[in-house]
């Protein structure tokens, strides 16, 4: 009988999944960030007397509640900031990442290793996977 694998933890699954869609997530956190500066700059400049900002108004910042736009004036921009370096991040190392694998040269991927391994990363497990079919290819252990 072949003996058993132990099952992945909750915790080890969840960070395989947001590194499988890291660009997808860095995406949705820039988005996240460039919506809540949206709704921050529709509260406090003349937009706020436009028809759907007069409706989200109504809610974020309600007479007898708190006001949610003074939060969105902080971390809004904070998010977008976060967002915009984590996918300059990843497309900057998937660029590099696709120049250095195009190499026919043995040499040149010898000479790159240490840079490719960096760049790793910050990619997926299918570009690992890529990385050691290259190695293969060239017969590098």
């Amino acid at each position: 009988m072949p003996p058993r694998t132990p099952k992945q933890t909750v915790d080890r699954r969840v960070r395989d999944w947001f590194r499988r869609n890291r660009f997808v997530v860095s995406v949705l956190v820039l988005a996240v960030g460039v919506f809540l500066t949206v709704l921050a700059a529709g509260a406090f400049t003349g937009l706020s007397t436009v028809q759907p900002f007069t409706a989200i108004d109504t809610v974020t910042a309600a007479p007898n509640g708190p006001n949610y736009n003074l939060a969105f004036v902080v971390i809004g921009p904070i998010v977008s900031i976060v967002g915009a370096v984590l996918v300059g991040g990843y497309l900057l190392s998937r660029r590099r990442f696709e120049h250095l694998m195009k190499t026919k040269s043995k040499a040149e991927f010898l000479r790159n290793l240490d840079q490719i391994e960096e760049l790793l990363w910050d990619l997926t497990p299918a570009d690992e996977q890529r990385y050691l079919d290259k190695r293969a290819e060239f017969r590098l252990r």
